[in-house]
């Protein structure tokens, strides 16, 4: 599949920095669906900072 080209844009959290490349797997015109949103409480506060952090490293990519 790769001499057809399949992957060739892609990247890999782990290979970037900061472990999140934010690249949108979904076609253009799909919305983006929340199907988790972690409370405040105990490491659900984290995984929300993190999600958050993501979320504004994934526009930033996009903005270009």
């Amino acid at each position: 599949m790769k001499n057809l080209g399949y992957g060739k844009d892609c990247r890999y959290d782990p290979d970037t920095a900061h472990g999140f490349c934010g690249d949108d797997c979904f076609p253009d015109d799909m919305d983006r669906e929340t199907y988790y949103q972690p409370t405040r409480n105990g490491h659900e506060a984290q995984i929300s900072e993190r999600l958050r952090h993501r979320a504004a490293l994934r526009a930033r990519r996009q903005r270009g």
